[in-house]
């Protein structure tokens, strides 16, 4: 009986909490986005002009603000010299360079650009699935066209960080995987199934 009730238990909690901690995430994101921006909102604005959702409105009009500003060369500019800054810094590198990392595998105008498709690549005797950035790797500017390197993305599970390989076709397969099942595949580390149709 003991036992029945164990593993319902924990047939439970395998249900509620990719749930629970979802919602919860997405509350306090929201909760303290609010709460930060109305700070800023009411110094512009009296008080009684707040109205509720004003500050996730503002957040969203700063994040499509930035992303315009972004193709400025000046913006970019003032960008890579903080980002250069945040590197010096040992545990805000970490933090920032993975949540860096993961911003830049969303779809970026509307078009997948950033990963083409799944491989998996041969290291000895190991595989490692990998996401095609550039099918043509001297697009970089690091190496010559008759190399014939592929720039393949290979991130670390937890999104720890993850690193870049430049491999010859000959070294990939191609999987027939979708981008978005094999990065929840690779991230939890192989605890999450590859295929959900």
């Amino acid at each position: 009986m003991f036992r029945r009730i164990r593993s319902a238990l924990v047939s439970g909690l395998v249900v509620v909490m990719p749930i629970g901690l979802t919602l919860w995430l997405l509350w306090w994101f929201g909760s303290s986005t609010e709460s930060l921006l109305r700070q800023v909102i009411t110094v512009v604005i009296p008080d009684e002009y707040y109205r509720p959702g004003m500050g996730i409105i503002a957040a969203v009009l700063l994040v499509l603000a930035a992303g315009f500003m972004l193709n400025a060369l000046l913006v970019r500019r003032m960008l890579a010299a903080w980002e250069a800054f945040l590197e010096r810094i040992p545990v805000v590198k970490t933090i920032y360079g993975a949540i860096r990392d993961f911003t830049r595998l969303l779809p970026a105008g509307g078009t997948r650009r950033d990963l083409n498709r799944v491989v998996l690549a041969r290291f000895g005797d190991a595989r490692l699935i990998g996401f095609v950035t550039r099918d043509d790797a001297s697009e970089l500017g690091i190496v010559a066209l008759e190399d014939g390197l592929v720039a393949v993305y290979f991130p670390m599970s937890y999104q720890i960080g993850g690193y870049t390989a430049l491999l010859p076709r000959s070294a990939l397969k191609v999987l027939d995987l979708p981008v978005e099942a094999a990065m929840r595949l690779v991230l939890t580390a192989g605890l999450s199934g590859g295929r959900h149709d």
